[in-house]
């Protein structure tokens, strides 16, 4: 049992020193391809800072519903982590069905945030629940044909025995389905994390957001709460992306360790590269972008069977 505790107290503190860090570099490599110096690849730990040191303000209109919102958001995130290996061979609580520990934390979250949106009665907030809640459900068909691959290719329904030490073996007999399954995991990466081309996390244009516009009511420690666990759960996207394609394991923890920071640092250039290179879809886009990722997934899966 004390062995337990310290894996899930070490994971949980790789994910929350290292959520901020990923979203400061891709920040900076925005800025780097606009022509600017940038932020310091520090500046959300400032910001998160800056608000845990600030109260709320509520509306009396709230119920207890939005107060929780921000808590169960980034609770609901660091049980998450517990079953994604970060840079190691097996998650501190995997289990076979972990997948859907994954999908029910998942679900929780998104769950408090839209009813927290829809508790103020903001016409906008509104509007933000309603395409969250809507592309969630495009989304999470791919992500789901994606796990039902991986587990085909992994023989094992553990998340940590799919993205775990066996993915270099994988590799060798089912190379062209985890391509398949890894180009579309990154685009469920951007769309379940509301970034460019579904969503700007940097505008603050009500008709066009879907996250921002979801948090807006929020102030203080419970919007430090909210972009918190926003950074977690992009982190533990980019965490699943990252070992399908760096397949390499060295047996060594600090090897594989180091390898897996080196994987992150380069997920985190590259989402910033696409954010900087492409604009954000028409709403009515998304759809089609997210299709293409069911697809993407569905022929993985196709390949996945012939390779077999």
């Amino acid at each position: 049992m004390l062995m337990l505790t310290c894996d899930v107290g070490s994971h949980w503190l790789l994910a929350l020193i290292l959520a901020p860090l990923f979203t400061g570099v891709i920040a900076r490599v925005k800025a780097r391809f606009a022509g600017k110096t940038g932020p310091s690849l520090f500046q959300p730990y400032f910001d998160l800072r800056r608000l845990f040191f600030k109260n709320s303000v509520y509306s009396r209109t709230t119920t207890w519903v939005f107060r929780a919102a921000p808590l169960v958001m980034l609770a609901a995130m660091l049980a998450l982590s517990l079953a994604v290996p970060l840079g190691i061979s097996q998650a501190p609580a995997a289990f076979t069905g972990d997948i859907l520990w994954l999908a029910a934390m998942l679900g929780l979250a998104r769950f408090f945030m839209i009813v927290a949106a829809l508790d103020t009665g903001f016409g906008m907030e509104g509007m933000g629940a309603s395409r969250e809640a809507f592309f969630a459900c495009l989304g999470e068909l791919a992500l789901f044909m994606n796990f039902i691959t991986l587990a085909l290719l992994a023989h094992g329904f553990s998340l940590s025995r799919m993205i775990g030490a066996e993915v270099p073996l994988l590799w060798v007999h089912a190379g062209p389905a985890l391509l398949l399954v890894a180009a579309s995991m990154f685009i469920v990466l951007l769309a379940e994390n509301c970034r460019i081309p579904v969503d700007d996390p940097d505008t603050h244009l009500e008709l066009t957001m879907i996250h921002e516009v979801m948090i807006l009511e929020h102030s203080g420690i419970d919007l430090a709460y909210m972009l918190y666990g926003a950074a977690v759960k992009l982190f533990l996207f980019a965490a699943i992306v990252v070992p399908l394609v760096i397949p390499v394991r060295m047996g060594y923890p600090l090897a594989d360790m180091a390898i897996f920071l080196g994987g992150m640092a380069g997920m985190a250039v590259l989402v910033g590269i696409v954010e900087s290179s492409m604009a954000r879809l028409r709403l009515n886009r998304v759809r089609n972008l997210l299709l293409i990722a069911f697809v993407l997934a569905f022929f993985g899966f196709i390949v996945g069977l012939w390779r077999m």
